[in-house]
């Protein structure tokens, strides 16, 4: 299981943190949900997911100021008995003096956000979501080419990089080369990014390691993308049947899901960069509506059976 510290969230969020002396360091965060604490406020403990991020905004401020603090504070102690991660208080509201002075004995953080509470909810679970997401690392290149996320795949030298290299020439920009490591964020999302200690970088047999950052710009690099299509390269099978309309398409499954893939045959002669453009120009065609085989199929189809008439 994946683990986020409680500093990592306060710096993230840009968390202001009243109890400072906390070690947040030691605190993790397991969960990608938020929970709101209306229902422990008014002593309602079943089903209390302790492990999450806990949020007070408007509605549960304006509870707790409805009591006393003699009242409340059997309520505070049951909360932070709880071994809850920390407290996050929205639009920038202070928290009661009595439920500071008892988070601080308890060693659970208090937290601040000016944000509102449906834009910090919704920020913090999409963050955790890809941070605490089932992840793999793969052998590949992953490239934006014309917004679309392509990992191409292949055995080692078959020339992974120096497709890369010539995309990022004609334009398009890397996310990583070598090892991708690619993360479930959703049912049907899987994001790739590339590892700390090589992002930016290429290996070009014979050359050397290349910084694309410093070489080609900003512009040429991206921290992290979609991915929406693999191709694979494989050395050229005259024996082979490659697929030559793109009517059936092939699928590649990465935790679960499936994204569709491509077998290109290498061969001298072949400009891989110019073949991987046309792919990924293709798949968007298909994402808009328009199926360049289906339309052939479509016209031979309508032009046999004129013929017959």
């Amino acid at each position: 299981m994946y683990k986020v510290t409680l500093t990592e969230i306060i710096k993230k969020m840009e968390l202001k943190n009243l109890l400072p002396d906390i070690d947040t360091d030691s605190i993790n965060v397991s969960q990608s949900g938020v929970n709101r604490i209306a229902l422990q406020l008014a002593g309602f403990f079943e089903h209390f997911d302790s492990e999450r991020i806990q949020v007070i905004g408007n509605v549960e401020n304006a509870y707790i100021h409805q009591f006393t603090e003699k009242q409340m504070n059997p309520v505070y102690e049951k909360i932070f008995d709880s071994k809850i991660p920390c407290i996050t208080f929205c639009r920038g509201i202070e928290p009661p003096d009595n439920m500071l002075d008892m988070a601080e004995k308890k060693g659970v953080p208090i937290l601040v956000t000016p944000l509102t509470t449906s834009d910090f909810i919704a920020e913090t679970v999409r963050w955790l979501g890809e941070q605490l997401a089932p992840r793999i690392s793969i052998h590949g290149v992953l490239v934006d080419v014309y917004g679309e996320g392509v990992l191409i795949m292949g055995e080692s030298g078959i020339g992974k990089s120096e497709a890369a290299l010539e995309l990022i020439r004609r334009g398009h920009r890397l996310v990583s080369d070598d090892v991708v490591e690619i993360r479930k964020v959703s049912s049907d999302s899987l994001i790739g990014t590339s590892p700390d200690i090589t992002r930016h970088f290429i290996e070009l047999r014979g050359i050397g390691i290349v910084d694309v950052k410093s070489l080609f710009g900003v512009e040429s690099v991206m921290l992290n993308q979609t991915i929406d299509m693999v191709i694979r390269l494989e050395d050229w099978n005259k024996e082979a049947n490659y697929d030559r309309l793109g009517l059936d398409e092939e699928y590649i499954e990465f935790l679960g899901s499936k994204v569709v893939c491509y077998s290109i045959p290498i061969r001298p002669g072949r400009n891989l960069a110019v073949i991987v453009e046309s792919a990924a120009a293709n798949f968007r065609a298909k994402k808009m509506g328009y199926n360049a085989a289906q339309e052939l199929y479509n016209r031979v189809t309508g032009n046999l059976r004129n013929m017959e008439k």
